[in-house]
């Protein structure tokens, strides 16, 4: 092992075997690091389903709202708003545990992009479905929950699955406000010996691989899914 470790050793550069030292503390953080994805992942396909709903209502005061809401959100970088609810909600009297806010803010924030994939989804399906719907006697929550939704969901896997890659690292700022995630852990192991290079390529190369098993599932999801053509 420790032939292996000066092989990948650069001077100045990277140190594998404090890489290797620091690897368990660091990956210690990865449990935290999914448990805010999935957290705040679920959290902005709910809301942002209902955004979609708001952005499609015929109530033209729903609708602005949404939207309204929509460009704020798509145009304030997640720290920012980490911060406020963080930092900024005490002077209010509201403290936030420090996951719960990096949860909220990712949340609210990634919502506004999902609901721009459900309503490109949505409008990606053909309106004969609708109309087939309402033929059958369905209300407009059927219409949605059985019919509309299931293929709209098929069309927006693609996009929201690159928004799970984004939250997941986008975690990392969580690291902010203390929240003890992978690059936190990492900062800490970084600090003992003041090499910080190396503890950072090293939760550069675990992002990587986390990443890509991301992606492989999804690959998969979209071929589980995908509807068989006939010709």
């Amino acid at each position: 092992m420790n032939s292996l470790l000066n092989w990948l050793t650069i001077p100045n550069f990277f140190n594998a075997h404090f890489a290797w030292h620091a690897l368990p503390y660091i990956l210690g953080g990865l449990p935290l690091t999914v448990e805010l994805t999935v957290v705040s992942f679920i959290g902005a396909l709910v809301l942002g389903f209902f955004l979609t709903l708001g952005q499609m209502s015929k109530r033209h005061w729903l609708h602005w709202l949404t939207r309204t809401y929509i460009s704020f959100m798509r145009g304030v970088p997640s720290l920012v708003l980490l911060f406020i609810l963080y930092f900024g909600l005490p002077y209010t009297g509201i403290q936030l545990d420090a996951f719960v806010a990096a949860a909220i803010a990712f949340i609210l924030n990634a919502a506004a992009f999902v609901s721009e994939v459900f309503r490109s989804a949505f409008m990606g399906v053909e309106d004969g479905q609708w109309a087939a719907s309402y033929s059958l006697g369905m209300s407009y929550g059927k219409a949605v929950h059985y019919v509309i939704l299931p293929q709209a969901f098929r069309i927006a896997i693609p996009a929201l699955g690159n928004i799970l890659l984004d939250m997941f690292k986008g975690t990392s700022l969580a690291a902010m406000v203390t929240v003890s995630e992978m690059f936190m852990r990492a900062k800490i192991q970084g600090g003992k010996q003041f090499d910080y290079m190396t503890v950072y390529l090293l939760v550069a190369l675990i992002y990587w691989a986390c990443c890509s098993l991301l992606t492989v599932g999804q690959n998969w999801l979209e071929k589980r899914l995908t509807l068989p053509t006939t010709d």
